[in-house]
C-alpha cells in the first residue's frame, strides 16, 4: 500500500499562488511500483476534473486546458513528493484538490488517493 499526504491548500484572492504537496509513504517496493502521479480537482456541483499528472520515471506531463499556462506539476524523486504550483489563481480553480498515484498509465485510472485538501480562490 501506499499513502499519500496532501498539504498547502488555503484561500487566496484571485491572481494569487499556492503551491500544493504530495508525499508518498509506504514501503520501496511499493512506492517504485509507482509509475504516475496526478491532481484531480472537485468543485461542488461540477464533474471531477484531472488537472494535471507526470509520468514519474521519464517526467513527461499532462495538462487540462483550463491551467495550462499557470499550473505546474513537478516532482523530487529523493522525498517521493509531487508539487503542483499554481499561479494566476482564479475563482473558477476553488475545488477540494486531491493527490493520485498510478502504478499504470494515469489515463487508466489511478490505484492510490489522498484524502484531497481545499483551495479557495476569492474574486
Amino acid at each position: 500500500q501506499v499513502k499519500l499526504v496532501e498539504s498547502g491548500g488555503g484561500s487566496v484572492q484571485a491572481g494569487g499562488s499556492l503551491r500544493l504537496s504530495c508525499a508518498a509513504f509506504g514501503y520501496t517496493y511499493n512506492i517504485d511500483s509507482i509509475n504516475c502521479m496526478g491532481w484531480i480537482r472537485q468543485a461542488p456541483g461540477k464533474e471531477r476534473e484531472e488537472v494535471a499528472y507526470i509520468y514519474t520515471g521519464g517526467g513527461s506531463t499532462y495538462y487540462a486546458d483550463s491551467v495550462k499556462g499557470r499550473f505546474t506539476i513537478s516532482q523530487d524523486h529523493a522525498k517521493n513528493t509531487v508539487y503542483l504550483q499554481m499561479n494566476s489563481l482564479k475563482p473558477e480553480d476553488t475545488a477540494i484538490y486531491s493527490c493520485a498515484a498510478a502504478r499504470g498509465r494515469c489515463d487508466n485510472g489511478y490505484n492510490y488517493w489522498g484524502q484531497g485538501t481545499q483551495v479557495t480562490v476569492s474574486s
